[in-house]
């Protein structure tokens, strides 16, 4: 069966249901030391950036803990949040600002990826904080959890385009539904399931 005949489903990965969501979930709430700080960012950040009322460090701090939390040597770390704080700081604001007023996925991500250092990936990880009840990051993890759990077909791609991006979020958007629970709860799951 190739990838474009339908999810691939790892036999050692329980479906996704309610209850295998939520136990996931909060095994996430136990184990992750982002959870805390998650939490407290999507209250905060929305507001912050819809009104553009935040400092850099705020801006920065999604792009910290996008690569913080992934198994990215520590040098190609530094270089990603070292090429986002080339960006102006007006032009930062103006961008964010854009993205959580567009009314589309892809103006938003087009306004992201105006800046310096965002890239598809970077730029799901701001929509997650500007309008988390919508959006959740991607990375290959989460994606690779979900092609596991049989809800996404196609692997991983070598280059993210906003395309992709969209079928991942159509794809956590569904089980989301399906199991009565918030995006961030499904992607709680996900990323424990990647563990």
């Amino acid at each position: 069966m190739s990838d474009r005949d339908g999810p691939t489903v790892d036999e050692d990965v329980a479906p996704l249901t309610q209850a295998t969501v939520d136990e996931l979930a909060d095994e996430y709430g136990r184990e992750e030391p982002f959870d805390l700080v998650e939490r407290e960012h999507t209250e905060t950040l929305p507001r912050a950036f819809a009104a553009g009322e935040y400092g850099r460090r705020d801006a920065e701090w999604v792009v910290q803990w996008y690569y913080r939390r992934r198994s990215i040597p520590d040098a190609e770390r530094r270089r990603a949040e070292e090429r986002f704080l080339d960006n102006d700081y007006e032009e930062m604001v103006d961008a964010i600002t854009g993205a959580a007023a567009a009314t589309d996925r892809e103006g938003k991500l087009r306004a992201l990826t105006r800046l310096t250092g965002v890239d598809i990936a970077v730029a799901s990880a701001f929509l997650a904080f500007t309008h988390p009840e919508e959006y959740v990051a991607v990375g290959g993890r989460e994606w690779r959890a979900l092609r596991a759990a049989g809800e996404l077909a196609e692997p991983y791609p070598a280059s993210l385009t906003a395309a992709a991006c969209g079928r991942y979020l159509d794809a956590v958007t569904a089980v989301a539904r399906r199991v009565d629970r918030d995006l961030w709860t499904v992607y709680r799951a996900l990323w424990r399931i990647g563990a």
